[in-house]
This record gives structure tokens, sequence and C-alpha cells, in this order.
């Protein structure tokens, strides 16, 4: 097993020194080049850290706790465990992941991540919603992973939900579509709000006049079909946002009914890039992908910031399909979503 004695002498510098950088504290304290240089020497010895002497000289576990309600239950909470995970492995941390799903006690959980030590905590929501900070948190660095804090003050991270309907919209636009609908949701949420405001703008920064007409806010059930079908008979689109991919469904049944074929007589864009849609959906949606993987390590990233009070610039970020903010970014961080071009969109 290799020890930091052995690189040490490698290196040519102290223990104190190696023990600095491999514990993630040589910030203001090692030469750039020299810490670099340990932590290359390190890696090609093959040296790890060992977890139980480092939390003994810390008094920190390296352990993170990742508390999810309704993610883990969803085809998104692979993504976005999979992202903290790798963060998390990246910087030398362990995630222990608990859901709060099926009636489990969410109190109880966040406890038991105490009694483990936990330095921190990602707490997690889907479909982006404002929330509370558990109490038993308060005194914890946590980061809220899909909401915002209702106290404005608790870090988290969320999808630009306005940036999506405004690029999906200039996508319709720039394809030529006259009539461009919004189907929506019924439900009232973060998402809904912000992706009504960025359709509205992307019309109004095309010169375009906003008409309630052609916007239906509608859940995901029977009538939903039948509210779009009545938008096709009365308006007649040309180009739809959808809320979703599951919402871009009812316009692909209604197209056909009426004759008419997506991708050439009308032009559909949703938001997911959920795997079952785009893999049966023909022709194949352009949609939206959101950054659940991107979220997830952001907020891993942010947490591990917080426990070990340093801005991480020393560490290499991934390759991501949308780009991630700075750890300092402004409550809420936000990320830029990428849409993902496919056939449901005519050439303009």
């Amino acid at each position: 097993m290799v020890t930091m004695k052995e690189i040490a002498k490698r290196t040519g510098v102290s223990i104190s020194t190696v023990s600095l950088v491999m514990n993630h504290r040589d910030a203001g304290r090692v030469k750039p080049a020299i810490a670099a240089h340990v932590r290359e020497v390190a890696e090609k010895l093959g040296y790890q850290v060992n977890p139980m002497a480092s939390s003994l000289r810390t008094n920190r576990t390296r352990t993170i706790g990742f508390i999810s309600e309704e993610v883990a239950t969803t085809p998104y909470a692979g993504g976005m465990i999979l992202g903290a995970q790798s963060a998390a492995s990246q910087l030398g941390y362990l995630l222990i992941t608990v859901s709060t799903d099926g009636g489990m006690d969410e109190g109880e959980e966040i406890d038991a991540l105490k009694r483990y030590g936990a330095d921190g905590f990602l707490y997690a929501k889907m479909s982006n919603r404002i929330t509370d900070v558990p109490s038993r948190l308060k005194d914890c660095p946590v980061v809220l992973v899909d909401a915002t804090g209702r106290d404005g003050t608790t870090p988290s991270i969320e999808p630009d939900e306005f940036r999506i309907a405004y690029d999906a919209t200039t996508r319709l636009i720039e394809a030529g579509c006259e009539r461009i609908a919004y189907i929506g949701c019924s439900e009232a949420m973060l998402a809904q709000k912000g992706r009504l405001a960025g359709y509205k703008a992307a019309l109004e920064a095309d010169g375009r006049k906003f008409s309630e007409r052609l916007v239906v806010n509608v859940p995901n059930n029977g009538p939903a079909l039948e509210a779009v079908s009545d938008l096709f008979d009365w308006e007649r689109p040309d180009g739809f946002f959808c809320f979703n991919d599951a919402r871009a469904w009812y316009v692909y049944e209604c197209a056909a009914r009426h004759g008419l074929t997506i991708g050439r007589d009308v032009s559909v864009v949703g938001v997911d890039n959920h795997r079952v849609f785009a893999e049966t959906l023909s022709p194949q949606l352009t949609t939206v992908e959101l950054p659940h993987f991107e979220m997830g390590y952001w907020a891993a990233m942010k947490v591990v910031s917080l426990i070990e009070r340093r801005d991480l610039d020393d560490m290499e970020w991934p390759e991501t399909t949308a780009p991630m903010p700075p750890l300092d970014a402004e409550i809420p961080a936000k990320i830029h979503c990428t849409l993902i071009e496919k056939e449901s969109v005519r050439e303009g």
C-alpha cells in the first residue's frame, strides 16, 4: 500500500505538504505547481486516501447524504444520482441515497444519515418546486436539487425554465411557423410559470402578439386529448411548444387524426428528452433535455465546497450536454438547457 511518506520521498516535499494536498487543504498553503506534481505522482503510484484515518484527523467522514422525494421512483433518478455520485467520487466522498417515498419518515431518514456522520446533504425534489429546508438540516451544509428554497438563501440548482421555452419557441419561429401554440400544464408549478413566460417573450421578440386562444393548459389524461383536438379544429396551429414530451404525444395523435404530417405540416418541440417518447414517437421528437446529471453533479460540487470552505477551482469539470453555472452563481443557480434537434420540426 502506497503511503504519504513514499510520495513525499518521490516529490522531495514534506509529509505534511503531501497531507495537505491529498486532503484538499493545499489552497493558499502549497504552491499550485507543487500541488499538481504531488497529485501526479500520487496518481502514478496508485495512492488512495484511507477514509478511516482521514475522518479521525479531520472529524469528517467524507460522506454526503442524498435525500430524495419523488425522485428515486422516476425515470430521471438515474441521471441526477449519477451526476451527484460522479462528483462525490471525484472529490473523494461517498454518496448515500435515501428516498422518502412510500411512507418513509423523512425526519428519521435524516437522523440516520446524521448518525452515519454525513458531512453535508443534497435535498432533491422532482419537477422544480419551492420547498422548505427540513429543520433537521438547518445546521448542516445543504444544497437543494431541482428546487428553490422558500428562504431564498439556501444554495440550489434548477433548470432555466424561461430559457427552455424561449429557445423552443424561437426554434419554431425560425422554422417558419406562423401560429405557434403552447400545450402547457394545468398544475401550478414553477416550470409552468417560467415556460409560459418564455413562450410569450419569444413571440414578442419576433414582433408577434400573444394570444390566449393558442394556449391550453392540460393534465395528462383523456380531456387533454380533447382540448388539443379542439385547438387543431378552431385555431389551426402549425407549430407547438409542449410543456413536456408526454403532452407532445397528444399533438402527434391529433395531427394523425387530421391527416397532417409532423415535421412537414406541423412542427413540434417537447421538453424532457424522455427515453420512452424519444424511442417511440415517429418522426422523432425535437426536445429540450432537462439537466438531471448536471444538477446532481453541480449540487455535489457545491455542497463539498461548503463542507471544505473552498472554491474547488482546481477541479476538472466534465463535458456535459448543458453547461453548468459557476459554484458562486446567484441563488437559485440556473442551467441553460440544450435543445436536441431531431425530426419533428420542419426545415425553415
